[in-house]
């Protein structure tokens, strides 16, 4: 399974980066930074909202961009209207934190307020320190990935740290475990981890059942503004998007057009 062999080698990664990199310097690397935007108050704005995601490469799919250069993608997404920027660290993707650190300083050097969100497999809360350490102000939590125990660690290492978790599920099973939590955000992913296709229905069968006030993140197959209003008619607060983007002739247009498909 290509979840399994991710997981496996994230556990690797994460073993070796613990003895690699002290965690006092990420800690105090992440008590330097500015306070976290707040991720939640940028998709509950009206309309539905568009995070535009920094992504190198698929597992599937291989290299999607040659010569990707994230901050200056980073910088079109936020010139252009996206309401957060996601950017991938996994290996898998061709990612790296070097990537979030860049962006983010980047992003704030040029004055925008815009969320910048860590997408990875986090298992650990060593993870979320780094993530802070680099600048991000969100991070993705994969519920189908984690026990409950982790869960909870993992969304309390980002509360502590002022960062919004978003709680990323993919079945009933995950929105089971999922609804105790009360949490803020959720992203719905319409692509099934096992094997990486996409149920363009899995985000409306889902979405009706998370109460009022949660923020839902349709993620995975939105590719046109016409899925864009079609995902909001079925209460999408927000759509992640990265494979369209980062393969548009024009990027730029492509983000109006999203931004456009959102807008009530």
């Amino acid at each position: 399974m290509i979840l399994d062999e991710i997981l496996n080698a994230k556990r690797r990664e994460i073993a070796e980066r613990r003895r690699t990199i002290p965690l006092a310097d990420l800690e105090a690397r992440a008590r330097s930074r500015p306070a976290p935007v707040d991720l939640a108050a940028a998709l509950r704005e009206n309309g539905v909202r568009l995070i535009a995601e920094i992504k190198r490469a698929s597992p599937s799919k291989g290299t999607l961009r040659e010569g990707l250069d994230p901050v200056r993608l980073a910088l079109t997404y936020a010139t252009h209207g996206a309401a957060a920027i996601s950017v991938l660290t996994d290996r898998y993707f061709q990612g790296d934190l070097e990537d979030l650190e860049a962006v983010s300083s980047a992003v704030r050097s040029a004055g925008y307020t815009v969320p910048v969100l860590r997408k990875d497999f986090l298992l650990d809360p060593f993870q979320v320190t780094e993530a802070r350490a680099a600048g991000a102000d969100a991070v993705l939590l994969i519920v189908t990935a984690l026990t409950d125990e982790a869960l909870g660690s993992l969304i309390s290492a980002a509360e502590s740290l002022g960062m919004t978790p978003l709680i990323e599920v993919h079945d009933e099973a995950d929105v089971a475990r999922a609804l105790p939590l009360h949490p803020r955000v959720v992203g719905i992913n319409s692509r099934r981890l096992r094997d990486f296709t996409i149920d363009r229905d899995r985000f409306a069968q889902l979405a009706r059942r998370f109460p009022e006030g949660t923020i839902l993140v349709a993620e995975s197959g939105v590719t046109t503004a016409a899925d864009v209003q079609r995902l909001g008619r079925h209460g999408a607060d927000a759509v992640l998007v990265g494979e369209a983007l980062v393969t548009a002739t024009d990027i730029a247009a492509r983000v109006r057009e999203m931004v456009a498909g959102g807008a009530r």
